[in-house]
């Protein structure tokens, strides 16, 4: 713990020149790094929840609004690590909900933040344990939850080796896991059997808005969905390749950064297709159709037959299997899934997935993956991720823990 803390305290200052460098530059609002410093508007005695990013903020939805319609006394102080987050927290515009931007690991800066908001519990979506932040929550004698929480074999062994995951595995208070595997790693690193949750993987019981679909063959439509740089030069390579030999194919390209729509449509252009994008309130009338937009994603997932996952063919841990098999569409990946290991895991052995590691096969895939076989895959997917979690049993076990 001692190594961490010299650690933290040598990066501090070039953590806070690059702050104020952003701000300077108009990328991060003063208002913003106040959060990160700890300080901004004072929100006392709240529950404090935190969801890193985009994916573990929406798929915490459902168990926070499950705890607060069980108690209509709670109030959360929910942190995030992105300005994306943040928006799609503000935009829920609830206000027993105060979103702010997450503090620093460093002690100053954590103890600046307990002493202005003076939470009375921490719950931590899935992995984001951060050494400094759980031992002055569990010195100020805070109750410590974690949902959802996964660890691979690597990182247990990493932490095992230091002995810093047995330290902050020994102040959490109650845990849910999100597989057996997690669940027994945290167990070995020494968490008390007896404070164990019901498992439960969040992912499972997000519900998106469907919203109209476009009005494209199901069928002949592939949704590439939350791509990186690097992947869509080759989404689209193989599209355009594919679209050789299945003329009527189409393609929804959904960035998971929409503010790199720019540089993407010079992608789109550069492979000789045409395109319409969303954030200017185009028709779909081109081959492509670049979805640009935030909130909209079970449109899309309605919308296509064909769901390529992305941040699985870069090195990014892919993104969630979950949404596209609730929307019954026929999954594609890549080789990069450690984010959804065992997910991906149990759908690639049965059947419910197939994997493709290059453009060369994504094009084959979006070249003959007819209806039949779509709707084929899909059934399996469903089968093989088994039940949503029991959000109702779960946000009563957390309730019961505060």
């Amino acid at each position: 713990m001692f190594a961490y803390r010299l650690l933290v305290s040598f990066a501090t200052l070039p953590v806070l020149v690059r702050l104020g460098w952003r701000v300077l530059r108009g990328k991060e609002s003063a208002r913003a790094a106040s959060e990160r410093l700890g300080g901004g508007e004072a929100s006392p005695g709240r529950v404090w929840l935190h969801a890193a990013s985009n994916g573990e903020l929406t798929s915490a939805r459902p168990l926070i609004e499950a705890m607060l319609t069980r108690d209509p006394t709670l109030r959360l102080l929910v942190t995030v690590n992105t300005a994306t987050a943040r928006a799609m927290g503000e935009g829920w515009a609830d206000p027993r909900i105060a979103i702010r931007m997450a503090p620093l690991d460093h002690r100053a800066v954590l103890g600046r933040f307990l002493r202005r908001h003076g939470p009375r519990a921490l719950i931590v979506i899935e992995n984001e344990l951060w050494p400094n932040r759980m031992a002055l929550v569990a010195r100020a004698g805070l109750p410590i939850l974690v949902i959802g929480a996964r660890i691979s074999e690597r990182s247990a062994a990493r932490w095992g080796k230091t002995g810093l995951g047995q330290k902050m595995v020994a102040q959490i208070g109650a845990l849910s896991a999100q597989d057996p595997g997690s669940e027994s790693r945290f167990v070995k690193l020494g968490l008390p059997p007896e404070r164990l949750l019901p498992q439960a993987n969040l992912k499972t019981a997000i519900t998106l808005e469907r919203g109209a679909p476009l009005d494209w063959a199901r069928s002949e439509t592939v949704l590439a969905a939350s791509t990186h740089e690097g992947e869509e030069a080759l989404v689209l390579r193989a599209f355009a390749d594919a679209r050789a030999r299945r003329p009527g194919l189409r393609l929804i390209l959904a960035p998971r950064h929409p503010r790199r729509a720019p540089e993407i449509a010079a992608l789109i252009a550069k492979v000789g297709l045409a395109h319409t994008a969303r954030s200017k309130d185009e028709p779909p009338e081109a081959e492509v159709y670049l979805a640009d937009t935030m909130g909209e994603m079970g449109r899309w997932y309605e919308s296509a037959g064909i769901c390529f996952v992305g941040g699985s063919l870069v090195e990014k841990g892919g993104h969630t299997p979950y949404e596209p098999a609730s929307f019954d569409c026929a999954i594609l990946h890549g080789p990069h899934v450690a984010n959804f290991r065992e997910a991906y895991g149990a759908l690639d052995d049965q059947g419910g997935a197939r994997l493709t590691k290059d453009a060369a096969e994504l094009t084959e895939q979006f070249a003959t993956l007819g209806a039949t076989e779509q709707a084929e895959l899909a059934r399996t997917a469903r089968a093989a991720l088994g039940p949503p979690a029991d959000i109702e049993a779960l946000s009563q076990a957390v309730l019961d823990r505060l």
